[in-house]
């Protein structure tokens, strides 16, 4: 099958995106915050029972280590061990890979934007990511209004539901038109639904919403603290427009405790018949060795070029797309 040799994002696209490199770079020399790289290829993987990994097999000598790795989906777990080495504020701009998401918004490859912020929790460094995000719009001439809630009162203003409290069927119900397959489905599928088809959609092109504090099922790796009596996940997600963004945590630093996470994952996993990709044990080792308080976000670069150029398309915003890649 012939396939086009032309790129699928314009020339005045792929030049907006390294002056859009050099502004993020600029902004963190700014902070004292020092790139760094990491491996795209380990050993563990991501075990989030919602992101499926590229593996690949090494065929060198055995004393390398495992031939069989997974590339990085974020490059998240050894930057939390330089962290937990002593190494400080630190960022990573650079591309990581995800199995089976290709299509308008996603990419199998594309470019991702993470950061961790020793002392600091999530709400800071929320501030500091709508400052990144409000930079960035300042190349195309746009500055977003910002809008900050947290979780439970979005739901609550806009859909008028209570989200830590509300049946499974009211969260149903909420969808109107929507029509989904309920098979399978738990009460987080469905939060997740009405967030991406009620609550993201409403939010207007020009306005930055940060949703913080998040129901402790959803803790993924960031702490669980207290909020009104009922535990909550000290994470925020960033939306501009319908898109979102930025995802960003408290970080949790208890290895006992993110092992029982993964192993969670991994039960999930099993049930679905999916791929069991390796528990990070450098990482468990790493956030008990003394891992500091610290906060981390990741931002989807390519996300933001299609805020900043306002289309629905990655195919946009990158030189060739997985079909012409």
């Amino acid at each position: 099958m012939s396939v086009p040799s032309g790129p699928t994002a314009s020339f005045e696209a792929l030049r907006l995106r390294a002056r859009l490199n050099a502004v993020l770079r600029g902004f963190f020399a700014e902070r004292d915050v020092v790139e760094v790289e990491t491996p795209v290829l380990s050993r563990a993987g991501n075990t989030d029972p919602n992101v499926a990994s590229f593996a690949t097999r090494f065929g060198g000598h055995v004393d390398a280590g495992p031939p069989l790795r997974w590339m990085r989906t974020s490059p998240e777990f050894p930057l939390k061990r330089l962290l937990a080495a002593g190494f400080g504020d630190c960022y990573e701009l650079g591309r990581v890979f995800r199995d089976g998401e290709a299509g308008g918004r996603h990419n199998p490859e594309f470019t991702m934007l993470e950061w961790y912020r020793v002392g600091w929790d999530h709400r800071r460094l929320a501030a500091e990511t709508v400052a990144l995000v409000q930079a960035a719009l300042a190349l195309v001439g746009r500055r977003a209004e910002v809008v900050e809630t947290d979780y439970r009162t979005l739901y609550r203003e806009q859909l008028g539901i209570d989200p830590m409290t509300a049946p499974d069927a009211a969260l149903q119900a909420a969808l109107g038109e929507v029509r989904i397959d309920p098979d399978g489905l738990g009460r987080d599928d469905w939060l997740d639904l009405l967030m991406t088809h009620r609550l993201q959609p409403a939010n207007p092109a020009d306005r930055i919403l940060v949703v913080h504090d998040y129901p402790a099922s959803q803790c993924m790796l960031a702490r669980i603290a207290s909020r009104d009596g009922v535990p909550v996940a000290e994470r925020f997600e960033l939306y501009l427009g319908a898109l979102e963004l930025a995802n960003g945590y408290h970080e949790l630093a208890d290895g006992a405790e993110q092992r029982v996470r993964f192993e969670r994952d991994h039960a999930v996993r099993t049930a679905r018949g999916a791929a069991l990709p390796a528990i990070d044990e450098a990482l468990l080792d790493a956030l008990d060795a003394g891992f500091p308080d610290c906060a981390g976000v990741a931002l989807g670069v390519d996300r933001l070029m299609m805020a900043m150029l306002e289309t629905s398309r990655i195919a946009d915003v990158i030189a060739f797309d997985f079909a012409r890649a």
